[in-house]
């Protein structure tokens, strides 16, 4: 898996285009520099691996936009070693985002040939990440509680498992809503039994399902 000069120059262009999207978290858009989104994507689509958009993955999915993955990255407001769950690992892009920003990762699939793609490719590039192949709305409790947990598709309500493996002061960002369009939600945890939800702008992502599903 390689890394080409030209794929830089490609995100250096990203980079400059989500700054003038309003992205100003200096260490994400450090990390999307960093990050060679092409290597999540089939090599035959680098031209469009730096295009602020979703692209299509397999089993349905998505690797989300660019914008997308910078705005909830920055609303983890995630320091260096901050234990960090993602729900929905999908191309595993946004897990190295993580990552390359300094956190603890852990991340939860339940589509098992995306966890197993996503798990190489990761793994090839050198980020430490602990995957896990399940249902994203259990979480993972024995690994918390969570400084912070990113959920990468839309649930219709806040799950409350994941509610609550947040540390208190930890930050739960998730997309709420049906499947016309979500609201972007940060739930904070103030104390053991309250909760502070604060919405920041409308997405579109895939459902959050239950369950998992094996490759064919």
């Amino acid at each position: 898996m390689t890394d080409s000069f030209e794929a830089k120059g490609r995100r250096k262009r990203l980079v400059a285009v989500l700054r003038q999207k309003g992205i100003t978290d200096e260490e994400v858009l450090r990390a999307i520099d960093t990050v060679p989104r092409h290597l999540f994507m089939d090599p035959a689509f680098l031209n469009h691996a730096y295009i602020d958009k979703a692209f299509p993955l397999s089993s349905g999915q998505t690797i989300s936009q660019p914008y997308t993955v910078a705005v909830q990255t920055s609303l983890l407001r995630i320091k260096k070693r901050d234990k960090i769950l993602e729900v929905g690992t999908g191309s595993g892009y946004q897990a190295a985002v993580l990552a390359e920003m300094g956190a603890k990762v852990y991340t939860i699939e339940r589509y098992r040939d995306l966890f197993l793609k996503a798990q190489k490719t990761l793994i090839s590039l050198g980020y430490e990440v602990d995957f896990f192949y399940g249902d994203g709305y259990e979480g993972k409790s024995q690994y918390g509680p969570f400084d912070g947990i990113i959920v990468t598709a839309a649930a219709p309500e806040v799950p409350s498992a994941l509610l609550q493996q947040l540390k208190n002061g930890g930050r739960l960002v998730i997309p709420i809503g049906g499947s016309i369009s979500q609201v972007m939600t940060v739930a904070v945890r103030t104390s053991d039994n309250t909760f502070e939800y604060t919405d920041h702008g409308n997405f579109i992502f895939v459902p959050m399902l239950k369950g998992t599903v094996n490759a064919k």
